[in-house]
């Protein structure tokens, strides 16, 4: 073998070591914003807890929510969740159909979630319970609709990720951002669950 393709082949070796570590760097970057937002949403967390009971006459929770329904939602988010893990699978695999039958999987389940939780605020305004009415019904369309903030953005994100995969591949770039989008479509699991927990089990019980 001559120098000159040794040579080439060190530089694809250096290159390819590049990105791979670039792309460490970037998770990693991104961890340190999901702690940033871990901090958001603890203050916002605080803040429902000192509002809790805080109704001014108007209507409580326990008469106006639907647990059943919101059950349905979490179930929605935490299968979207199941369908991500599964996309994250076939990435490693290196199938991109796969990766974008459940990525699309995902985005059906995290769209239903987002209907759904417009649908209760749409159903709590047109009873009386808009964020205007007390201090509680604040910090609920406060927390919750955070949250739902996050997940359209996590939609949108993902909506571009097919595209980016469908017509570029699976290469390191889209493999990194998919890691990425994997850690704040579970870290929006997470919140949901500890969101369910505080906002509707133990306030509409």
């Amino acid at each position: 073998m001559s120098s000159e393709v040794l040579s080439n082949h060190a530089a694809h070796d250096d290159d390819h070591e590049h990105h791979h570590d670039a792309g460490e760097m970037k998770v990693f970057g991104f961890w340190i914003y999901l702690m940033t937002d871990c901090i958001l949403f603890a203050s916002i967390f605080a803040g429902f807890a000192v509002l809790s009971t805080a109704y001014a006459g108007g209507p409580t929770p326990k008469e106006l929510i639907d647990l059943k329904l919101v059950l349905v939602e979490t179930f929605a988010l935490l299968f979207s969740s199941i369908t991500y893990g599964m996309a994250m699978l076939a990435m490693y695999r290196g199938d991109k159909g796969k990766t974008l039958s459940w990525l699309a999987a995902t985005f059906v389940f995290g769209a239903m979630f987002l209907s759904i939780e417009l649908y209760e605020f749409n159903h709590l305004i047109h009873e009386g319970a808009g964020p205007q009415v007390s201090a509680y019904w604040s910090a609920f369309f406060t927390l919750v609709g955070t949250h739902g903030l996050h997940v359209t953005a996590g939609l949108t994100w993902m909506a571009i990720m097919m595209h980016q995969v469908a017509t570029r591949g699976l290469t390191a770039t889209n493999q990194t951002r998919l890691s990425c989008l994997s850690l704040f479509w579970h870290f929006l699991d997470v919140v949901w669950i500890c969101v369910f927990t505080v906002v509707y089990l133990m306030g509409a019980l």
